[in-house]
């Protein structure tokens, strides 16, 4: 079965809200082995709606919407698409009640506002699908040539739980195939460019895809590796992906960190787990955010046990032991700095592992000695102690963000004396 998303709001043409809805739709559809060919952001504009519900249509015969069945003026999904099929809308009973009894359940007084009534309005012909998670119904509209489109609220949490509840059943009823799956599966690499790795997987011997597609997804956090199958029954599909993933893993050797969606610092926190030791963490120009990576996982208070944000020099001296002499020396973004860094959070701290970033992200701030995106990082694990200086790309966030991330990756290879 093949169909196309539409998802629906000014505030994803504007950028200030991100499409989650279709990229987990489309992941969803996948496990069942639904390809979605397209997907669309419209406006919330009637005629925009429209002529996107009608040239998917023409192309699928199916398509979902998410998005503008609210009880604002800016929520025209409904009627655009109802005039599409050339549908009238009726104000539904069994919905204006669930709306009057959701209303009283919550609390609230007096009578349920009438901008909320027109969430009751439904095209003749539709069937609803049933909200349990808030208050907007869904619809599902279809034609006498059996094209259909489904309308669901764009909020995240109320949409992922009516397509589980009342909308996959349906589309299951019209897949004529349901043995054959799309799945994926992800190796996740970090401290190596995508062309390197590249060029390590094709020096493998022997090396096949088994009619899988790979995908090159590099990133701040690294370069995921992305496999992909398409129109295979569930266990062939998860075979090759296996044999094919250990490939991919052979090759990538110690860069890769984890599978799927896993956390860098998830890693790090397991490897330090198992060789029974506590972190501290020192951070100058990433301000606390790989404490935050850290302390994001559950559980991490059993070995991570805290840190030092040493913005300021004199915090540096005063917090962290780093001598004038090194300052003076080598100044505060340098390796010898991030050293002692370090060795004064794990002592400050009391951990077995400490590790330390300072750098400068920019904007301003860099010489021709050290340009913006400079940075040292350095890793103490009981006296071993292993540094580097590197030139992180992108903006301000995205050279803290790759600063944070290179930071655990060091810790996890000197715990593994990788380093």
């Amino acid at each position: 079965m093949h169909l196309e998303l539409l998802t629906i709001g000014d505030e994803l043409l504007l950028g200030f809200t991100v499409d989650t809805n279709g990229a987990w739709l489309a992941r969803e559809l996948a496990a069942h082995g639904i390809m979605v060919t397209r997907r669309t952001s419209v406006s919330d504009d009637a005629a925009e709606i429209a002529a996107a519900v009608e040239a998917a249509l023409a192309r699928t015969g199916a398509v979902i919407t998410t998005g503008g069945l609210g009880p604002t003026s800016d929520d025209l999904t409904k009627p655009a698409i109802a005039k599409l099929f050339g549908r009238a809308m009726h104000e539904d009973a069994r919905v204006v009640e669930s709306l009057h009894q959701r209303w009283t359940s919550l609390g609230r007084r007096g009578e349920i506002p009438r901008s909320n009534l027109q969430q009751a309005l439904i095209p003749d012909g539709a069937e609803i699908l049933a909200n349990g998670h808030g208050t907007a119904p869904g619809i599902w509209l279809e034609d006498d040539r059996g094209r259909w489109a489904a309308m669901l609220p764009g909020v995240p949490r109320e949409m992922r739980g009516m397509f589980a509840d009342a909308l996959l059943p349906r589309i299951l009823r019209h897949v004529t195939n349901t043995q054959t799956v799309v799945r994926s599966h992800t190796v996740r690499t970090t401290g190596i460019a995508e062309s390197a790795l590249s060029d390590r997987i094709r020096a493998l011997p022997a090396f096949d895809l088994e009619g899988l597609s790979l995908a090159y997804l590099p990133g701040w956090e690294g370069v995921d590796l992305r496999l992909t199958a398409r129109r295979l029954d569930a266990a062939e599909a998860d075979a090759r992906l296996a044999r094919v993933a250990a490939s991919l893993r052979a090759a990538a050797g110690k860069h890769v960190y984890g599978e799927g969606s896993e956390d860098l610092a998830g890693a790090v926190l397991a490897d330090l787990r198992t060789a029974g030791k506590r972190i501290a963490v020192a951070e100058s120009c990433t301000g606390g955010l790989l404490g935050a990576r850290l302390t994001a996982i559950p559980g991490a208070s059993d070995v991570m046990l805290g840190g030092i944000i040493a913005y300021h020099n004199d915090v540096k001296q005063h917090a962290l032991g780093v001598r004038a002499e090194t300052l003076q020396a080598h100044g505060a973004v340098s390796e010898e700095a991030a050293r002692e860094m370090a060795a004064g959070v794990r002592r400050a701290l009391g951990a077995e592992v400490g590790v330390a970033i300072t750098g400068i992200a920019g904007p301003d701030g860099g010489t021709p000695e050290k340009p913006v995106g400079t940075v040292c990082i350095a890793a103490d694990d009981a006296g071993i102690v292993e540094s580097f200086r590197a030139i992180m790309i992108g903006d301000r966030q995205e050279i803290r963000q790759r600063s944070a991330q290179s930071a655990l990756s060091l810790v996890r290879r000197l715990l593994r004396r990788e380093a």
